[in-house]
């Protein structure tokens, strides 16, 4: 294991049996909490995008506003907030994806993206995959041209990463954890 890995891992907490029995719930917010390990993990996000045309990041609701705010701002790029059906006060495109549980929508605004800007999409993690690729269907409707998605961890064994990958989306993690 790496440097970085250990401590990332160190700055995550893990919640058993949250948001129910058999899960173990990953906690970015003790990471968010340390200076050190939330810059590192900013930087170890976007230094494989430093340097290339970044119009927007498009961060998923709720922490892939926080990761992707402080990840506009290191690559000088706008900002996209993909929200929950209902949230945002303008016209807005929106999009059906799968949850485990059921289905929900998310939607940004009409006006947020030009066709061809090249976007990177932000969360804290990818598990089974439905919200982020929704998120990119969303992003493609409007014309987005995906450079790659960004999560600080992978719960490889439930799938995410794959689907993405086989949306022709480059995927970027920093950890992984096994099992959900």
């Amino acid at each position: 294991m790496t440097d970085l890995e250990n401590d990332l891992r160190a700055a995550i907490r893990t919640i058993p049996d949250y948001p129910k029995p058999g899960i173990l719930f990953r906690d970015i917010t003790t990471l968010l909490g340390q200076p050190r390990a939330f810059r590192r993990a900013v930087d170890e996000l976007v230094h494989p995008y430093a340097g290339l045309r970044v119009s927007k990041i498009a961060g998923i609701e709720a922490r892939g506003f926080i990761l992707g705010g402080a990840m506009a701002h290191q690559l000088s790029a706008g900002f996209i907030p993909i929200r929950k059906k209902g949230k945002l006060p303008h016209e807005t495109v929106r999009v059906a994806y799968s949850l485990e549980y059921g289905v929900d929508e998310m939607e940004m605004h009409k006006d947020a993206i030009a066709e061809g800007e090249s976007v990177i999409l932000v969360d804290d993690l990818i598990a089974t995959g439905g919200t982020a690729e929704g998120a990119v269907r969303l992003l493609r409707q409007m014309g987005a041209d995906i450079i790659a998605a960004c999560f600080v961890i992978d719960l490889p064994d439930l799938g995410g990463r794959r689907k993405l990958e086989d949306l022709g989306v480059q995927v970027r993690t920093l950890i992984s954890y096994e099992g959900h």
